[in-house]
């Protein structure tokens, strides 16, 4: 995949697009692979029962369903990506609104993944750390709390 985005960054820069992640390649309806995002899976849909779902539309190059770190379930979604565009557009065509595992699922192209902001509205908080031993000490004392 490294090799990809170097040679993707390559054609962009001899094309005359700079500053476009190499990975607009997956991303686009127009590239070497296309990617789909999948909603709305069972629980018990696994990454192969997928593959083979998606593969009467064409060639899958990949299928991931996203899990949660902590349940080690299933979140409901995953992403299958398709050797060429018109695969992908038959499989969204097809299989969008249909029934896998007795749960409707919901097809669409795969957005770019947002990077998380540094700071102020969303993204991941910032780490402080634990308080300085002489920060806990001065709030607790009677004369702060206030306590006679």
């Amino acid at each position: 995949m490294a090799a990809l985005a170097r040679i993707g960054g390559r054609y962009l820069k001899s094309v005359g697009v700079t500053n476009a992640p190499a990975s607009i390649f997956l991303t686009q309806r127009r590239g070497v692979a296309t990617k789909l995002f999948v909603g709305g899976l069972s629980f018990y849909t696994t990454e192969q029962g997928l593959s083979e779902a998606f593969s009467q539309c064409g060639q899958v190059v990949e299928a991931q369903i996203v899990m949660d770190r902590v349940s080690d379930r299933s979140k409901g979604f995953g992403f299958v990506t398709f050797a060429s565009d018109d695969d992908a557009r038959k499989a969204l065509m097809e299989l969008n609104g249909q029934q896998l595992n007795g749960r409707v699922i919901f097809v669409d192209y795969a957005k770019a993944k947002q990077g998380f902001s540094g700071g102020g509205g969303g993204g991941l908080p910032i780490a402080r750390g634990p308080p300085r031993p002489g920060e806990v000490a001065a709030a607790t004392t009677p004369e702060t709390l206030n306590m006679d």
